[in-house]
């Protein structure tokens, strides 16, 4: 028996203690683990079915006033596949949904109306033209104010009205 504090091998450098676990318990725990995860992923797709299932049943049915209204609006049918210009996709949202349908395309609804604020101030155009009145841009509407000054009201007395009352 050897009183080392450090055993070493033949060759003078350290080793490992070999009996404490085998490539064979690694390997099988490792395919053990890959099995576990197939059939948990098995059952996982098969709780959600069961429960998108059920909760298709559970649904209150689709307003009568409603035609034809298809059951899966997430996925678009192969008729209405939208184009690179979005044609088909408001075709089908035309077809499909009733009205008054929320926005259908939001980026380009904000871009359509900041495009008229733009439009609108930053061109001439008649608010009234029976009463002759019109719309300046914004950039003209300043610089008139600031060659014109702004309109003030005439004062009826030169001194401020004095306050009344008695003063202690």
């Amino acid at each position: 028996m050897s009183h080392d504090t450090h055993p070493t091998n033949s060759t003078g450098h350290g080793d490992y203690e070999r009996r404490d676990i085998g490539v064979s318990g690694v390997v099988y725990f490792i395919i053990g683990l890959a099995v576990a995860l197939v059939i948990a992923s098995f059952v996982v797709d098969g709780l959600y079915k069961y429960l998108e299932h059920r909760s298709d049943d559970e649904q209150p049915g689709v307003s009568p006033l409603s035609t034809s209204t298809a059951k899966d609006t997430r996925r678009l049918p192969e008729e209405y596949k939208t184009d690179a210009e979005g044609k088909d996709y408001e075709k089908y949202l035309d077809k499909n949904f009733p009205s008054p349908q929320l926005e259908t395309d939001e980026r380009s609804e904000l871009n359509k109306i900041r495009l008229g604020e733009e439009n609108t101030l930053s061109t001439y155009d008649y608010v009234d033209k029976n009463a002759g009145t019109v719309r300046i841009p914004i950039d003209r509407a300043m610089d008139l104010i600031v060659q014109r000054g702004l309109p003030t009201r005439q004062q009826s007395g030169t001194e401020p009205p004095k306050p009344q009352g008695k003063a202690k």
